[in-house]
């Protein structure tokens, strides 16, 4: 009987990206592990949390964002490989339609992903979200909430 490994932190990146782009919500929700962490810490708009946990968490975020966008492609820019074996980071351009508005925008993302036995265990995603918090009509709530998470500096 032959063994199959899990695919390698870079395979799961090429895989998350791929999905990302042509898949469901299920589909991306399953490259997750049951007890998985997502961070954002530069949320994509105001009132949005910063940290979701849970395959089943990260599944209903899925199903409930996707009819509001429109995803036209991913562009990934670079995967580089690092010198904990668990990580990959992922740079890549996600063009997509805020269905609301019909408005589309590009926003740039770098993803740090642990990866363990095949799964996304842990992900820190940093985007710029001035395009989308645009093409979604938000622009003037993240400019508040930035304007007042940096009182006092």
């Amino acid at each position: 009987m032959t063994e199959v490994s899990a695919p390698s932190p870079r395979e799961v990146a090429e895989r998350f990206l791929r999905v990302a782009s042509e898949g469901t919500p299920d589909e991306l929700a399953d490259l997750y592990a049951e007890d998985s962490v997502i961070e954002m810490p530069f949320g994509p708009h105001p009132g949005v949390p910063l940290r979701f946990e849970g395959r089943a968490g990260h599944r209903a975020r899925f199903r409930n964002f996707a009819p509001s966008i429109r995803v036209e492609r991913i562009d990934p820019v670079a995967l580089h490989e690092t010198a904990d074996p668990e990580v990959v980071i992922a740079e890549y351009d996600y063009h997509a339609t805020a269905v609301p508005t019909g408005r589309s925008f590009t926003n740039r993302y770098i993803m740090v992903m642990r990866v363990r036995d095949g799964l996304i265990v842990h992900s820190r995603d940093y985007a710029n979200p001035l395009g989308s918090a645009a093409a979604f009509g938000n622009l003037d709530r993240l400019l508040q909430a930035a304007r007042q998470s940096t009182a006092g500096y």
